[in-house]
């Protein structure tokens, strides 16, 4: 097995090519790619058998890596990042630096800040959002764990990664929460 290290650097270079992975999350097992890279993106897609006109998600490491990828982070955002007893995925307005294939036709974009260990030091060392949405095919449940994962999946990418896949246990994808402009507050999913 490769080490936490080696795994990251190698998932990396994978993004950087323009390849695409499977690796865990803070939530449930999530297919990456460069979220600034739209040809890695359409390949997600593919691979999901998802159509594009429904929007992914994407990881970020850090409030100051948010702030890249969003114009401007209304106030009440930051308060729920900070108090979010679970993964919470915001849909903010004014995306900015991505790949237009990831970004929503209204001009937003689906972000999250991961506190988890691996997909936090994952965002770190690559410097960039990397795209997450769940590992499965649309329609199908996300894999949870690594033994979940599908063959069709596990073939169609260029890398999986090694770190936490003994793992068995529960986990649940994230809440999702659309900020609108006005100050409006959606729950899309709890």
């Amino acid at each position: 097995m490769v080490n936490y290290d080696k795994d990251i650097k190698a998932a990396v270079e994978v993004m950087r090519r323009g390849g695409v992975i499977l690796y865990p999350t803070d939530t449930v097992w999530g297919i990456g790619c460069d979220a600034t890279n739209a040809e890695a993106v359409a390949r997600v897609y593919a691979i999901k058998h998802r159509e594009d006109s429904k929007a992914l998600i994407c990881l970020v490491d850090s409030d100051a890596r948010l702030q890249r990828y969003v114009r401007n982070v209304p106030n009440v955002a930051w308060d729920m990042i900070e108090l979010a007893t679970k993964p919470l995925t915001l849909i903010l307005d004014g995306a900015v630096n991505l790949a237009p294939n990831l970004v929503a036709e209204d001009g937003s974009v689906a972000i999250r800040v991961t506190h988890e260990p691996f997909s936090q030091q994952l965002c770190y060392r690559f410097q960039k959002a990397i795209v997450s949405t769940s590992a499965n095919i649309s329609g199908e449940p996300p894999a949870s764990n690594y033994c979940d994962l599908s063959p069709e999946l596990i073939e169609a990418v260029d890398y999986v990664c090694t770190s936490r896949r003994q793992e068995k246990k529960p986990h649940t994808p994230s809440a999702i929460v659309r900020l609108r402009p006005d100050g409006e507050v959606e729950v899309i999913r709890k």
